[in-house]
């Protein structure tokens, strides 16, 4: 099947490991000229010169000044067709533990500069009639996971800003859409088994196993079967898909 995205260019966050490297490279195979964005580009590097057009950029979305600098440097250069928003997720904890500074840190660099870098890159794309903007959240936001208080709410939070833009400029030919990954096997989702294991002083391996118990499908999703789904979003095929929810959790979440 013909995506027909190839010669578009994408900005994709969070793009030295799991989902967000699974995510560049999906997008590379069909041709997008690719902006690889993460804290640590030797990561990125490590990767992209077996990849055909795919750039690293240094980002620390915490930091308002990169997060300017990029949308200025993108834009002189023409802008991008295609955004994934993705990124880290805050330590894990209770809502009661959470404190005040560590929600606004967060929520800075999850949801408030992001939410001003898609800003500044629209208008490129509403001169073009065409575009995509992709959020990476969680299946938290539609089931709280529990332990996981900073990153539920938050990432609610970017849920409410997609649906609220996709109605906004669906009319210029921009699709806003939110996928929600469920247990991907990704260096993520090692890190909150280990965390668990460590909370619950038990072994990961029991741990992993206990969660792959309540998936349907019976094991974690790979990096690549979540970024396919991505990847078809970005596309011509997917004009009629927006200011949606969707799932890639191997059937987790088992509400109508």
């Amino acid at each position: 099947m013909d995506l027909g995205i190839a010669g578009k260019r994408a900005l994709v966050l969070g793009a030295s490991r799991g989902l967000g490297k699974a995510i560049a490279q999906g997008l590379s195979a069909e041709g997008v000229s690719v902006y690889a964005a993460a804290r640590s580009v030797d990561k990125i590097a490590a990767y992209a010169d077996g990849v055909q057009g795919l750039q690293p950029v240094a980002l620390d979305l915490a930091e308002s000044e990169q997060v300017e600098q990029i949308a200025g440097d993108l834009l002189r250069s023409g802008g991008v067709d295609i955004v994934v928003n993705n990124g880290g997720g805050p330590p894990p904890g209770t809502a009661q533990a959470a404190t005040r500074e560590a929600w606004l840190s967060h929520f800075e660099a999850m949801a408030a500069n992001l939410f001003h870098l898609n800003t500044r890159l629209l208008p490129a794309m509403k001169d073009k009639g065409w575009g995509r903007i992709i959020s990476v959240t969680s299946s938290g936001v539609e089931q709280p996971i529990p332990n996981l208080a900073l990153s539920n709410g938050i990432r609610s939070a970017v849920v409410a800003w997609s649906k609220t833009l996709a109605n906004e400029v669906a009319g210029d030919g921009i699709t806003v859409n939110v996928v929600m990954p469920g247990r991907i096997h990704t260096e993520r989702v090692d890190e909150l088994d280990a965390a668990a294991a460590k909370r619950t002083h038990t072994d990961v391996a029991e741990v992993a196993a206990k969660s792959r118990m309540t998936i349907p499908t019976g094991r974690y999703g790979r990096p690549e079967e979540f970024a396919d789904v991505v990847t078809f979003l970005a596309s011509t095929r997917a004009a009629y898909v927006t200011g949606s929810k969707i799932r890639i959790d191997g059937g987790s979440i088992k509400s109508i």
